[in-house]
């Protein structure tokens, strides 16, 4: 770590080696995994994170949604020593079942099929931010929390970040890890890409009246995929996690009709494979977009998760996206730490930025690339298209090994994580 100089001292600015811009899910995780990347090489580093929002009071981050975290995503949680603090808030995902509203293409993926117990978990978002706020807590990460970026100027060999109450901060290494409409992006002025799918999704806790038995859903409608997703029991009552996407005209006019014309709809979209829809909780929307940098990166600046790329909801990838963004980070600063063991620290140069934005390429690449395809072949009802996703979908009942690669993709299981 740089040595704080006097001129620092004088002026009251914190000198760290990495500054984390955001402590939600992704920037969180990235924070524990830090401490515990510096503890298990017995080298001191100093981590701040600065957080705009207490978990427990309204986080935007750590709200009632509920997300799917890949198998492989879960192998990376373990290796961060994050999984078994949270373990107990997932609820498996033994099957997936897949199908196209209308039309005769459907497939199963099934745990059991890959010996496994499970393809992911689903997890509540708002327990998990209690749990890592509190083991961030017991750390000595720097926790600037309610606290928002003012400013960022950068320097020769750091970051300079001044926080809205006059907090300052010399960063050797920045991490954005503050969403799609990131402050950091904003105040560099770096192009952002978007592509609009002309949907709204609609997210909410769903009562049904049978147990799921850990099954998840995929449907495919005309406008946009519809999801199930298992998830625990609440006083007794069996529940699930919808998202649905939809035209934005549907979506608005769905999210204000009483709960009975509701899932009435809801139920003629979907059908009765996952039961009798009986209550939904509250409703949220957001428009779906395809956003990412072209260069998540800049000077002694790294950018991971929805701060990088933020996806459309199709095969819940956007976290396990973001996950390998923060371990692909973890796995190039180890290697400059234990390069330069014995020497001063620098892991915002140029050759970890740009290591760490190699590392990244292919898989960012390619996932987005499959997400965009999936909702453009999925989302409309143009026949050779219907009748070619349908086939693709039988083939996969019918000649099982062809499930292999995308029950591997969907697990977020990649070349670089099984080499570990």
């Amino acid at each position: 770590m740089k040595a704080q100089t006097e001129q620092d001292i004088c002026q009251n600015i914190n000198v760290v080696d990495v500054a984390i811009v955001g402590g939600a899910m992704a920037g969180a995780t990235l924070a524990l995994g830090l401490r515990k990347l510096a503890k298990d090489l017995r080298r001191p580093l100093k981590i701040a994170l600065i957080e705009a929002h207490r978990p427990d009071d309204n986080h935007p981050g750590f709200d009632a949604r509920s997300i799917a975290v890949a198998h492989g995503s879960i192998f990376e949680l373990n290796r961060l020593g994050i999984w078994p603090k949270i373990a107990h808030l997932g609820t498996p995902i033994e099957n997936i079942h897949i199908s196209d509203r209308g039309h005769f293409g459907m497939t199963e993926l099934n745990a059991d099929d890959f010996y496994i117990k499970h393809l992911g978990q689903v997890i509540e978002l708002e327990p998990v931010g209690q749990v890592l706020f509190k083991q961030i807590a017991d750390t000595d990460i720097e926790l600037y929390c309610p606290a928002k970026l003012a400013s960022v100027e950068a320097l020769p060999d750091a970051q300079l970040l001044t926080l809205d109450d006059g907090t300052q901060l010399r960063a050797s290494l920045l991490v954005a890890a503050d969403g799609v409409n990131s402050k950091v992006r904003q105040a560099f002025k770096l192009p952002l890409e978007q592509v609009d799918f002309d949907q709204v999704a609609i997210i909410a806790n769903v009562e049904v009246g049978k147990p799921h038995e850990n099954w998840a859903f995929e449907r495919f409608t005309d406008s946009g995929p519809l999801a199930i997703l298992p998830m625990a029991k609440s006083k007794g009552v069996n529940r699930v996690s919808l998202v649905w996407a939809l035209r934005p005209y549907d979506a608005e006019r769905l999210m204000t009709v009483p709960k009975e014309a509701f899932l009435a709809e809801l139920q003629q979209a979907f059908g009765y494979r996952a039961g009798q829809f009986t209550d939904v909780g509250e409703r949220h929307s957001y428009p779906l977009q395809l956003s990412h940098m072209p260069r998540p990166i800049y000077h002694r600046t790294v950018f991971i998760g929805n701060a990088a790329q933020t996806l459309h909801p199709i095969a819940g990838q956007g976290f396990n996206l973001g996950l390998r963004d923060l371990v692909s980070l973890l796995d190039v600063l180890k290697q400059t730490i234990e390069t330069e063991a014995g020497e001063a620290l620098d892991l915002g140069c140029a050759d970890v930025i740009h290591r760490y934005l190699q590392s990244r390429e292919a898989d960012r690449t390619a996932t987005m690339t499959n997400i965009e395809f999936l909702v453009r072949g999925f989302s409309n009802n143009y026949w050779p298209l219907v009748a070619g996703r349908s086939l693709a979908l039988r083939l996969l009942s019918w000649l099982p090994p062809l499930k292999t690669p995308i029950a591997r993709s969907a697990m977020g299981w990649r070349a670089s994580s099984l080499k570990r």
